[in-house]
């Protein structure tokens, strides 16, 4: 039998992968225009392109494959990375590489979708939101290592040898995936109009929203980081780089730490982490003017922001129902709605004249709108046990687990809260 911490590993790689590609790109940039003969603000298309990709590929790509095995999907969408890649590695234009950042996006939504249910199922009973992390470290690594390297080795080599590792680093995760994640059963009445479902619940859309207004608070701050700690905190721009690898050993810890509080209270630790984030932005307007502040300050913005993580997936999964896939690849795309909004607001207060630190105020607020919608779906969830009966059972579980899912108390282990009691 296959161990499951090999499972994890492999979707973790591809994690890493997915990471670098999208992150990489801002490291690169200057390469890449003075490639292409292109101005800065013309390349960063090539950053909207994949985004594009992520929010269009996760629903798009999700509801096409829903009746087709995980791992056969899990299989794919690494496929489909290492050829978004590679050709992007080859571009001969500007115009081909948007084109092919595009494809390179794609995969994005619907392997962390597929990747989540796969992890969670791996998992025995009240460990799934920590399986969840265990992947999404690779993620998170990716700003520690992949990104740092990844800019050097465009710096130092060319830009296309960045993006030819990074498909290597794909090819690897393939055969990671192929070898180490076990077939899984599809799910019973798998198929469009189940998946699509799920949507009908607010439950599910509020998941939703917490993950774009509290992951929106920590774009709004990540944004425009740079110019705060070399404008106002008197860092060098040479140490940007570093101070961002050490936010990122910030956001693996939060991810991991995130995973086991959700699995022993999936909502108090989701309201903890929500208002901690909210602290720390606001903090931050006052730390940054000292160097040693603010280098604390950012670890403590990745880890609080990150944290959130695990436990919105493993939320959106709990409230999708039995077909979980499209709203488990949703988060992807709420993710990157987080990011556009976030940078959006913070340059808006920047613009207006509120000075560089602005966009941690703004971040603060969004993050006390994610902890206040967390809080409307806490009491939601206790108005329907309240409904349930005298047992508290509402349904069936919502995660495929190897053991079954049951509890109370708001843990990522609690029954799913359906509108028609068991019997």
């Amino acid at each position: 039998m296959r161990s499951p911490s090999f499972a994890l590993l492999a979707l973790a790689i591809a994690a890493f992968g997915i990471g670098t590609t999208e992150f990489v790109m801002m490291g690169v940039l200057p390469q890449v225009a003075e490639t292409f003969n292109a101005s800065i603000p013309t390349a960063g298309n090539l950053i909207t392109a994949y985004a594009v990709g992520v929010v269009v590929g996760a629903p798009l790509i999700t509801a096409t494959c829903a009746r087709v095995p995980r791992k056969t999907l899990l299989l794919a969408m690494a496929g489909l990375f290492v050829v978004g890649n590679t050709l992007f590695a080859l571009a001969p234009s500007l115009e081909w590489g948007v084109l092919f950042r595009f494809v390179a996006g794609l995969p994005h939504g619907a392997f962390f979708g597929a990747g989540a249910i796969v992890a969670a199922g791996l998992a025995g009973a009240g460990k799934q939101a920590s399986a969840v992390a265990k992947m999404l470290v690779g993620l998170t690594m990716a700003n520690v290592v992949g990104v740092p390297l990844g800019t050097l080795l465009g710096q130092q080599v060319g830009w296309r040898a960045t993006f030819a590792v990074v498909a290597l680093i794909g090819v690897i995760a393939l055969l990671a995936i192929a070898r180490w994640v076990p077939v899984m059963p599809r799910p019973q009445g798998a198929g469009l109009r189940s998946e699509l479902a799920a949507f009908r619940r607010p439950q599910v859309w509020l998941a939703l929203a917490i993950v774009t207004f509290g992951l929106g608070g920590v774009f709004a701050c990540m944004s425009y980081l740079a110019p705060m700690l070399t404008d106002v905190s008197g860092f060098a721009p040479s140490s940007v780089t570093a101070l961002l690898a050490l936010a990122g050993l910030g956001m693996t810890a939060g991810v991991l730490v995130g995973g086991r509080l959700a699995d022993r209270a999936l909502m108090p630790s989701m309201y903890g982490a929500m208002a901690l984030l909210a602290v720390v932005l606001g903090l931050f307007m006052f730390t940054a003017g000292s160097k040693v502040g603010a280098a604390m300050t950012l670890v403590a913005i990745g880890f609080a922001g990150f944290m959130i993580g695990p436990m919105v997936q493993t939320r959106v999964m709990l409230k999708a129902g039995g077909n979980p896939s499209m709203v488990s690849a949703a988060v992807q795309s709420g993710f990157n709605i987080a990011n556009s909004i976030g940078a959006y607001l913070g340059g808006l207060v920047i613009a207006g004249g509120f000075g560089l630190l602005a966009p941690n105020a703004v971040g603060a607020v969004l993050s006390l709108v994610g902890l206040s919608l967390a809080l409307v779906s806490g009491l939601l969830d206790r108005r329907e046990l309240r409904s349930a009966g005298p047992d508290g059972w509402v349904g069936t579980p919502a995660l495929p687990a190897r053991a079954a899912v049951g509890g109370r108390n708001g843990s990522a282990a609690d029954s799913e809260a359906a509108a028609t009691p068991a019997s």
